[in-house]
Order: structure tokens, then C-alpha cells, then sequence
């Protein structure tokens, strides 16, 4: 007997897009992880605050590090949400999609030229380099629950009024 083991490529096609469609997203985020994701954010951004006030450096030098703590927290936010509309089927243009990767990019280059420049032990340069790249994924992880949960409350307000 010759059994077809193969899907054409018309069924396939046609089975995905129908696996697209049906795609539903009702899974919350678990408080563990929220609660988790807004303890990382502060205690990164917090470590990194309470490093540089007790740094041994010039006002314009501290200045400037927390100035990149803030340009990557707001940087990578704002490519978490570019990401995020497009996935939701929101317009994004692909000049802000790519200013906000090349502004992501940029904040993190900065601090690495600034603490490759800096005058600092190697053990400070870490501890700077660390608490900025947990502040900035924490922010990720807190814009990515935040939408989340926003997005399954409004469609499950949107089930409960049909």
C-alpha cells in the first residue's frame, strides 16, 4: 500500500494561518514573577543609584552614569513596547523601531566607553556593568506584565460583554 506521508504545501499553509488566528494569549503573568521582575528593577536601579552617591568621582561623572541608567531604562522600554505593538497588530514605523534599537544600543556602548575610560577598580567597573544590565532587562520584564495583563483584562472584559 502507498500511504501519502507528506501534507501538500496548499494544507500546511492553511493549517498554520489557522493555528495563527486561533492564538489566544490568557495566561497572566504569576505574581511570583511580577512581583520578582519589580524587585529586580529596584534593587538595580537602587544599587546603582547608592554606588554612584558613594563613588569616589567627579559630580559630572556621576552625572553622566546616571544619566545612561536612565536612557537604557527608558531605551529598552521603549523597544519592548515597539515590539509589543507590532505582535498585537498596532502600527509601529520602522523609523521608531529602529530609533529605539539604536538608542538601546547606544546606552549600553556609552556606559562600556565610559567604564573602560573610567578610573575605577575592576571590581566597581563590574558592579556598575551588572546593576545596569539588571535594571534594564527588569524594565523589560516589567513593561512585558504590565502589557500582558492588560491585554488578557481587556479581552476578557471583551468575552464578558458577549
Amino acid at each position: 500500500m502507498d500511504y501519502q506521508t507528506t501534507v501538500s504545501n496548499k494544507e500546511a499553509t492553511t493549517k498554520k494561518e489557522k493555528r495563527k488566528k486561533n492564538t489566544i494569549y490568557d495566561q497572566k503573568p504569576t505574581p511570583a514573577f511580577v512581583g520578582a521582575s519589580w524587585a529586580s528593577l529596584f534593587v538595580g536601579t537602587i544599587a546603582f543609584c547608592i554606588g554612584l552617591w558613594n563613588a569616589d568621582m567627579l559630580l559630572n561623572e556621576k552625572g553622566y552614569y546616571f544619566t545612561i541608567l536612565l536612557f537604557g531604562l527608558f531605551s529598552v522600554i521603549s523597544v519592548q513596547k515597539a515590539v509589543r505593538d507590532k505582535l498585537e497588530g498596532i502600527e509601529v514605523t520602522q523609523m521608531y523601531y529602529s530609533i529605539s534599537w539604536a538608542t538601546t544600543v547606544i546606552s549600553i556602548v556609552l556606559l562600556i566607553i565610559g567604564l573602560w575610560n573610567a578610573d575605577l577598580e575592576l571590581s566597581e567597573k563590574g558592579f556598575y556593568g551588572i546593576s545596569f544590565m539588571l535594571s534594564i532587562y527588569a524594565a523589560i520584564a516589567v513593561q512585558k506584565n504590565t502589557r500582558d495583563i492588560a491585554y488578557i483584562e481587556r479581552n476578557q472584559k471583551e468575552k464578558d460583554l458577549f
